[in-house]
């Protein structure tokens, strides 16, 4: 009997531990269905190769939570397996061997119903990221995945040079979000920096400009300047990214 008691009470415990890792990975800006799939299929060596496990490799804190699960999951299975196998072994008497079968069974069927439970579920997923926050480091996001930088988008700096066309115009002339552009920030010459910046701040040269966009447009922006040529490849940049609109728009419905 110890040894159905130590099976059972490692089956609890590798459901908690598979519950710690799939709130962890949402710490790291997974989502809640993703995370749970992936916490799952490392427990399980299911190995699943899809784009969200390739966010999870590709992710220094995600890789290092799903490389724990799989070292716990080895203890796990080798001990489960031991214990269910002891659970049995010189049993006397074949109503001590049912009896041990009823309260497995009983056991799995209570793990079910608490691993099921959506209410048990939100508290337990409160108290893990609680206990995450305040003594763990999770809270890196992997940015560079969000925003789909490995592909045709990323986000530059430019030094705006005295003769180019983003000088000495405000961000509502530009109006960059017509080309797929957007400006995450500003840094000034004197100095100060313009986070989220609206459109009546105006581009001086000698700032620089934190711009995310696709990297064909961003490229053209940085070589543009102040004069017909510039205004030119401003209109075929906004006539691509009406191209690319209508095309989603299609997939879309």
């Amino acid at each position: 009997m110890p040894a159905l008691i130590t099976l059972i009470l490692v089956l609890f415990l590798s459901l908690i531990v598979v519950r710690v890792a799939a709130v962890a990975l949402t710490l790291t800006g997974m989502s809640r269905e993703a995370a749970q799939f992936q916490a799952r299929s490392a427990w399980t060596a299911t190995g699943f190769t899809t784009a969200e496990s390739e966010q999870v490799v590709n992710h220094p804190v995600r890789r290092r939570i799903i490389t724990l699960l799989m070292v716990a999951r080895s203890v796990g299975v080798v001990t489960a397996a031991t214990t269910l196998a002891l659970s049995f072994v010189n049993v006397e008497a074949n109503s001590e061997g049912w009896l041990r079968v009823g309260v497995l069974t009983v056991s799995l069927l209570a793990l079910w119903l608490f691993a099921r439970s959506s209410w048990i579920e939100k508290q337990m997923s409160r108290l893990i990221a609680w206990a995450l926050k305040r003594y763990g480091e999770l809270g890196s996001r992997d940015y560079g995945a969000m925003l789909h930088l490995a592909g045709e988008y990323a986000v530059i700096e430019l030094k705006v040079r005295p003769d180019a066309w983003l000088a000495n115009r405000t961000l509502a002339e530009l109006d960059l979000p017509d080309e797929g552009v957007l400006v995450l920030g500003v840094s000034h010459a004197g100095g100060n920096y313009s986070g989220a910046p609206r459109g009546d701040l105006r581009i001086e040269p000698g700032d620089t400009v934190l711009l995310y966009g696709r990297a064909p447009v961003l490229d053209s922006i940085d070589k543009r300047r102040a004069d017909a040529s510039g205004m030119a490849s401003r209109h075929i940049a906004v006539a691509e990214q009406e191209r690319i609109e209508d095309r989603q728009t299609v997939v879309g419905d």
